[in-house]
């Protein structure tokens, strides 16, 4: 216990166990994966030959007391809600395809409102409504991006579609002024693991009756590719929810009576950009603490998949993942766009594919446990986790764990290794609890350096943070 390599342990920030920043040692503990569980479709298009699709996420107006949401592919492109399920048009804005999120600290109420237009630059409105372009440059993109804001340390996040080893790949610029961008170039994209796994991933679901089938199967062409991602801040880490798009298939331009045309304009740029528009999506999750380094989570197991058959889900081809997460209360909800197909083709455009629906995409729904991206779980054996050394800068200390049938307990540290205090054993499911000590308290050694023990039984941890009594 003689490492004292230490690191910051901000008040009010929780510390999540994705990555190994602030852990020293782990024991008998593992590392688990969760999904959010599906609420299905919350906003869809009143117009049945449009597909509504969304790139940013529901931002919460203090003053209206609503959230307003701007999504794509639809007239009206922007959605207000009172509760953040049951959604209603608002007024048209007077520009189209924004990618838009609210900024309270603005001190001017003219540019309270921010919004991307996807490779046409950058818009500030009022209301969200009214919209004035800015003269600054689009950051390039071949036809993706996500948009989201780190309220904390005012900073935009943009992230673009380019090309990269394996295809399609993501960049990303960011901003403090929304004036000028720092562009990263590329951060992020598949990799050789991706292929061999995406080929059993690919045969699994061609296998499986209960999957809507993609409609080309030619395995010469089988590759896994980045075709969007959401980038957020959450407590301290970056995450990211790449839309790994699993590709099964060419469009077979040799076909009698084959004419670029009569293809829908989507499609023809497909064809014409890559020559292949057939597959299918998961999303999984990556962290970074510097947006130019990431780390693969959940052994690249999907954090959202695709739906089965015969539910009436949207989600059963194309899925584009969350832009970032809507904290309430104890709950974390993602809005992501879900569709019935890979492409928003007509019916006679591609030759055996005459059954394509409309009404064909929407706003999908899915809630997570609040931190509960991933856990350490324990079983009849005690799992420890010690942290590093840092700096007491609260006088309470909490917890999110669920151990109804076990039990947590902590133990305060010296940065010798000598116990400073002990708690009480905590049993049951707490995603906010306070820890009660029976021996000294945190609160006497604040300023001063500890570590922290924590001892687990037949349970889930999933965070724990500093915090203060007196606020």
């Amino acid at each position: 216990m003689n490492n004292t390599m230490k690191f910051n342990v901000q008040c009010d920030q929780r510390q999540l166990f994705l990555d190994d920043v602030g852990i020293e040692r782990i024991e008998n503990l593992t590392r688990t994966l969760h999904q959010p569980s599906k609420r299905g479709a919350v906003v869809r298009s009143a117009n049945p030959t449009q597909t509504i699709q969304t790139r940013t996420a529901p931002t919460w107006d203090p003053e209206e007391a609503v959230y307003k949401f701007w999504v794509i592919g639809t007239d009206d492109g922007y959605r207000i809600s009172a509760d953040g399920l049951h959604w209603t048009s608002g007024s048209r804005p007077n520009i189209s395809g924004t990618m838009a999120i609210r900024d309270a600290s603005d001190p001017d109420p003219g540019r309270r409102y921010k919004g991307v237009l996807l490779n046409a630059g950058f818009a500030v409105s009022p209301d969200g409504v009214n919209w004035t372009k800015l003269d600054v440059p689009a950051v390039p993109s071949s036809d993706e991006g996500n948009f989201s804001y780190n309220e904390k340390e005012s900073t935009f996040i943009h992230t673009v579609k380019r090309s990269g080893p394996y295809g399609r790949s993501v960049a990303m610029a960011t901003s403090t002024d929304f004036e000028n961008w720092d562009d990263y170039g590329l951060v992020f994209h598949a990799d050789a693991v991706d292929q061999e796994m995406g080929r059993e991933v690919i045969e699994a679901r061609l296998a499986n009756p209960n999957l809507r089938q993609t409609e080309y199967n030619t395995p010469e062409h089988y590759s896994v590719q980045i075709y969007n991602m959401g980038v957020f801040r959450y407590e301290g880490i970056y995450i990211g929810l790449p839309s790994m798009y699993h590709h099964t298939g060419k469009v077979p331009t040799d076909w009698p009576g084959f004419d670029r045309l009569r293809l829908s304009p989507y499609i023809q740029e497909c064809v014409n950009a890559h020559g292949d528009y057939t597959g299918f999506y998961n999303i999984q999750m990556v962290c970074s603490r510097d947006l130019k380094n990431w780390t693969r989570l959940g052994e690249r197991k999907p954090f959202i998949e695709t739906s089965p058959l015969g539910a009436g889900a949207y989600d059963l081809q194309g899925l584009l993942g969350p832009s970032n997460a809507v904290v309430r209360d104890d709950e974390l909800w993602f809005y992501y766009t879900g569709t019935k197909q890979y492409a928003f083709i007509t019916s006679g455009e591609v030759p055996g594919y005459d059954d394509y629906y409309p009404d064909t995409g929407a706003v999908c729904l899915a809630v997570l446990r609040r931190d509960g991206f991933i856990s350490l779980d324990a079983g009849e054996a005690v799992g420890v986790i010690c942290t590093r050394p840092f700096t007491v800068t609260g006088d309470s200390l909490f917890v999110n764990v669920d151990a109804p049938h076990g039990e947590l307990g902590v133990e305060m540290l010296s940065t010798d290794g000598d116990t400073l205090a002990v708690s009480a054993r905590l049993h049951g499911d707490y995603p906010a609890a306070r820890i009660v000590w029976t021996q000294s308290n945190i609160a006497q050694f604040l300023g001063q350096t500890i570590r922290l023990r924590f001892n687990l039984r037949n349970g889930r941890f999933y965070a724990y943070w500093l915090g203060s009594t007196s606020t």
